[in-house]
């Protein structure tokens, strides 16, 4: 009874309001860039976070686990159960320190602040014929109005027992934390010098310290600090000794609490397993946890968790794999490590409204104050948001959003509206949103200078109406036959809750309230659209050139000369930068915009928009043809100018040329269709048995430079090639049907098949794979995109 009990805390309300469930979101691990990081979606509140390092040595403070870290050198990080309304389970394993930790989080839902959590954190040696000595900090600070005191006794030599913390601020109301160990835990105790530390062996060690306001994200440099500053003095007497002592003897907090201390660091030693729990207890829930909360309740949510991915995510009985098993494993960690990847941010931008390159200096854009030219700090904002890679890009992606909302929708319709709705927020009055979400200094403090500055004239392919699209599918679908469970739609209740019964009508959307929250974005997302056809727009009467419609052209603002980061594809081969070009992929996205705007708008009954928005999209898929079709190369190009001042085609195989296809713009019976898919299917060019390349094989410069988009394969740009096959070509009836089907089953077994073999290889998920071996390369964990390869294996596009 007790475990059904949990089982219904745990989970959200039966008949919660589709668009009115998000209290159980407040806290999360939205500290996405730490190893282990938990806040509140609050600007300025309380946040706790993991340190680690071991003591086999005096060296290893030095490199302490804190933030995410390639060079770190994990041999994995990955949650393997996340749901960000209950909460998971995280293997991290750090073979230089011989431990394998694992982080637990559990959400319990209670009382009027968003509830309480239990925290586990415990470790295992990973080669038990070899010492696991680990020093473990977890700290918690608090900004902003509100205190934080520690109630149990100080301590000079250390503590046993429990440490207890109690708290209040405005929103969270009052609060207290207790850590607690497991009885099991065992310390060094013995050893050369352990009289001369008795005293001090086998506790806990703390410290309590005031950071300056807007600092408490450098908690871990104060608190290494602190324990360096205690130690080098201790250290200096035993230099000339024969032996020196363990070094959990001396690498320890200096038990000494600052008055109105805003950061407490909890200490403590282990040699081989451990286990200590955190319970963050709200008073207005009236709940007290112990370690069976936390016992009963993460084995739940593991339960829920399996249960739920299989009706949401199926892999079909037709896809035929060795190893079925590791293959779903793998398929609930990638999404998971999306899901953990979500983050809190909040704080102020860099932004410079008066920059632009030689080639954008005679756009006539009335967007922006000449007065305010130069880079200038904006007010602060707040985001929630999914990020690309929790090690590499531990902040929000435009480009990047819009894929990762298709995943979280897919689970949690409501969550994706809810980052969806934070981004719309950021959209201003000209339309504008930064493509990089650079919020505070902790933020730019993993972003080199030259990339901190976003400029209102720069934009980011639209993906976020990605988002609202699948959301106004998965409504019609709703509605149209396939029941809430076949959808993955049913978070309400459904695979959450298998002992209790699955009543279908808690899961149906209700289109009143669909509509309400859409219709709030509407306004932002067609000012915003506005924004690109305003200042993304290219020139085609300048140059003479011939095309159905004469406003129909778009250009990448932004460019340099060797790179249009405005694109998302960095370096890909485009044509000398000049005012007069037009670029594929920038028309392709336009009418993706356009035909999702025109949906958007019929969906909440703006019959007027929709049918301008219709005869836009028209003029697009005209000028797509007009403008871009090389009929010597039989491919779609960009537009550039050349020596003689006249237009010219600028035709580079790869991934590009194919964004009309990709984005189902061209007709079923496209004579151009079959040259296409020509291109695509060639070994030479752009196939391989990893996925598909970026760039042709046989291109000059495949492989040549920084080779970020001359020539990897990445998994975004394979998922929407997939799509258009599935949903479009290889579904509907056309001269090419038959071809695509066999195109789309071979691709998908391709793409997974090798991100799997890397993954199992590597631990890790990569940011692109290497165009001719199909090894993982640059950026790892990288589970933003890559994580799509849940959608591919359960067909969801």
């Amino acid at each position: 009874m007790q475990i059904l009990w949990l089982l219904l805390t745990l989970l959200p309300l039966v008949y919660s309001n589709f668009v009115n469930n998000t209290e159980n979101l407040l806290w999360g691990a939205y500290r996405p860039n730490l190893y282990f990081g938990l806040r509140p979606r609050l600007p300025q509140s309380l946040m706790a976070g993991l340190v680690w390092f071991g003591t086999q040595n005096y060296q290893s403070i030095a490199k302490a686990r804190h933030a995410c870290d390639q060079g770190d050198g994990l041999d994995s990080y990955t949650w393997t159960h996340f749901d960000p309304r209950q909460g998971g389970v995280q293997i991290l394993q750090d073979s230089q320190n011989n431990v394998e930790i694992t982080t637990e989080l559990l959400k319990v839902p209670g009382g009027s602040h968003g509830g309480g959590w239990v925290a586990r954190i415990k470790g295992a040696p990973i080669n038990p014929m070899y010492p696991s000595k680990i020093s473990t900090i977890f700290y918690i600070g608090l900004e902003g109005l509100g205190g934080l005191d520690m109630i149990t006794d100080e301590s000079e030599n250390g503590i046993d027992g429990p440490v207890e913390f109690s708290g209040t601020t405005p929103d969270l109301g009052d609060f207290t934390i207790r850590i607690v160990d497991a009885p099991d835990n065992e310390a060094v105790t013995t050893g050369p010098h352990s009289e001369a530390f008795e005293e001090r062996l086998g506790k806990t060690h703390l410290a309590g310290l005031r950071l300056p306001p807007g600092q408490l994200w450098t908690a871990k440099d104060h608190i290494i600090q602190s324990i360096v500053n205690r130690a080098s003095p201790i250290a200096e007497k035993f230099r000339a000794a024969e032996q020196a002592p363990d070094p959990s003897f001396i690498l320890q907090l200096p038990d000494d609490i600052l008055t109105a201390s805003n950061l407490f660091a909890v200490q403590k030693f282990f040699e081989g397993e451990f286990q200590f729990d955190v319970f963050f207890e709200s008073a207005s829930a009236n709940q007290t946890f112990d370690a069976s909360t936390i016992d009963q309740g993460i084995a739940a949510v593991v339960a829920s968790f399996d249960s739920r991915f299989e009706e949401t995510f199926p892999i079909p009985s037709s896809y035929v794999a060795n190893d079925v098993t590791h293959l779903k494993s793998f398929s609930k960690a990638i999404t998971s490590n999306l899901f953990g990847g979500i983050g809190y941010f909040y704080g102020t931008s860099i932004v410079d409204k008066g920059f632009a390159y030689e080639w954008d200096q005679d756009d006539e854009i009335d967007d922006e104050d000449d007065e305010q030219n130069g880079a200038r700090l904006t007010e602060p904002r707040a985001l929630l948001t999914a990020t690309p890679s929790r090690s590499f890009f531990p902040r929000g992606f435009y480009w990047d959003e819009g894929f990762h909302l298709l995943h979280i929708g897919a689970w949690d319709p409501e969550l994706s509206l809810e980052i969806l709705k934070d981004w719309i927020k950021l959209i201003d009055d000209n339309g504008w949103v930064a493509r990089e979400q650079i919020l505070g200094e902790e933020a730019r403090s993993r972003v080199p200078v030259q990339f901190q500055t976003q400029v209102p004239t720069f934009a980011n392919p639209p993906t976020l109406t990605m988002a609202v699209t699948a959301i106004i599918k998965q409504f019609n679908a709703a509605h149209n036959g396939p029941s809430a469970a076949d959808l993955g739609m049913d978070y309400g209740m459904g695979g959450q809750m298998p002992l209790i019964g699955n009543p279908e009508s808690s899961a149906v959307l209700d289109r009143t309230a669909v509509q309400s929250v859409l219709r709030d974005m509407y306004e932002p997302l067609k000012r915003h659209y506005e924004w690109f056809r305003r200042t993304q727009r290219g020139q085609i009467k300048q140059y003479g050139r011939r095309a159905r419609s004469r406003a129909e052209g778009y250009r990448w603002r932004g460019r340099s000369e060797a790179h249009v980061l405005t694109s998302g594809m960095d370096d890909y081969p485009r044509g000398p930068p000049h005012a007069g070009e037009l670029h594929l992929d920038l028309i392709s996205w336009m009418g993706f915009f356009t035909r999702t705007m025109k949906d958007f708008a019929q969906f909440i009954d703006e019959e007027e928009d929709a049918a301008s928005f219709a005869e836009i999209e028209w003029a697009i898929i005209n000028n797509i043809d007009d403008l871009h079709w090389n009929e010597e190369s039989e491919m779609y190009c960009d537009v550039g100018i050349d020596s003689d001042d006249e237009s010219t085609h600028i035709c580079h195989a790869g991934y590009v040329s194919l964004f009309p296809f990709m984005l189902s713009l061209l007709p079923l019976d496209s004579p151009h269709l079959g040259p296409i898919l020509d291109m695509l299917r060639d070994p030479e060019q752009l196939w391989s048995e990893y996925g598909i390349r970026s760039l042709s094989k046989s291109h000059p410069e495949f492989g040549q430079g920084e080779n970020y988009w001359k020539g990897p394969i990445w998994v975004q740009m394979n998922y929407m090639v997939l799509g258009a096959l599935h949903n479009t070509y290889a579904r509907e009836e056309g001269p090419f049907q038959a071809r695509a089907k066999e195109m789309y089953e071979e691709l998908r077994r391709n793409v997974v098949n090798n991100v799997f073999k890397e993954y199992q290889r590597t631990g890790y998920v990569w940011e692109q794979y290497d165009a001719l071996t199909g090894e993982g390369r640059r950026s790892h964990p990288f589970t933003g995109w890559t994580s799509l390869i849940t959608l591919i294996l359960a067909e969801k596009y």
